[in-house]
């Protein structure tokens, strides 16, 4: 089940999904996607989760649905509009899932508004990414990101085409990732990229060149991308979290964003309210994207706490 409601934000209108259980009395999750995605990222957790609870999942400010949003972007932005989704909804503390750029979200939202968070899902994200102290900001992102933000550059013949950039992705290939949620996701990311044409995809102008492109603004990727060189906020939650981490990185590397000896250290530190779960034969995307990765997201919530409590 997919059901589309917009949101009402600064400079407009931010487009929301109910993903997943079918009842309407189930338990509802914000589920908060990463740096260059759309709410296409919850497809494995939405039907893992099964009836147990329904998935909110935004397209954050300049991304899919939500791509013509105007700034000013970065975690602050992102943390106005999850408060209006959760008032659209009219949830007072909430189950927030976030996943990569998500989970820096989600934690500001649960350091900056408490009384709006009831337990926190962080997914490969939230702490300090390695080697990010000292460095250039500018200089890191363009190394950190290459392969992304080239994708942001990049059109294509047609949709078909860019179904089958995704499926060639060493993140992905030959990953447990269903083919039919890749190409809702490939889908879900496209404008048109003719001048003057309105997509059947995703219908709004855009610049001047043939074919399809990512959605995705490369302002909202630089904005978020800075942000995250400032203090991490998931060392200060007070409320109860878990961080899930990968053991290899973006393109199926040796190299995780979340080191498991970070994420322990991180747990250590306030072992009543915060958990570390190492999921084993993922990598930064397969984690939320693979059917192993969705599993361990969406775990028993006697195990995990993602369902809400009924």
């Amino acid at each position: 089940m997919s059901e589309r409601f917009d949101v009402d934000v600064d400079g407009g209108r931010l487009a929301a999904y109910r993903l997943g259980a079918a009842r309407g009395d189930a338990p509802l999750v914000l589920a908060i996607h990463g740096i260059t995605s759309t709410s296409r990222t919850w497809l494995a957790t939405a039907r893992a989760l099964g009836d147990r609870a329904a998935l909110i999942a935004v397209d954050l400010r300049g991304r899919g649905r939500s791509s013509e949003l105007p700034p000013p972007f970065g975690l602050d932005a992102h943390v106005r509009d999850m408060v209006a989704v959760l008032d659209h909804l009219r949830i007072g503390a909430a189950v927030v899932a976030g996943h990569s750029l998500g989970a820096y979200i989600a934690a500001r939202l649960a350091t900056t508004h408490p009384d709006r968070v009831a337990r926190l899902v962080l997914v490969d994200g939230g702490l300090t990414i390695p080697e990010t102290g000292g460095a250039d900001p500018e200089q890191f992102l363009e190394a950190f990101l290459g392969p992304t933000l080239e994708r942001l550059t990049m059109t294509f013949p047609d949709a078909a085409a860019y179904r089958a950039w995704w499926a060639a992705h060493p993140a992905v290939a030959g990953a447990d990732v269903s083919p039919a949620d890749l190409d809702e996701y490939a889908d879900h990311d496209l404008v048109d990229a003719t001048p003057g044409v309105r997509s059947a995809v995703n219908p709004h102008v855009v610049p001047d060149a043939p074919g399809v492109r990512s959605a995705v603004n490369p302002q909202v990727v630089r904005d978020d991308g800075l942000d995250l060189f400032g203090a991490p906020d998931a060392p200060r939650l007070t409320v109860p979290a878990v961080l899930l981490c990968a053991p290899r990185g973006m393109v199926d590397d040796p190299n995780p964003m979340q080191p498991l000896a970070a994420v322990r250290a991180w747990a250590d530190a306030d072992p009543a309210r915060r958990r570390a779960v190492p999921v084993p034969d993922v990598n930064h995307y397969t984690i939320a994207w693979g059917a192993h990765g969705a599993a361990a997201v969406a775990a028993d919530p006697a195990d995990r706490q993602l369902t809400p409590e009924r």
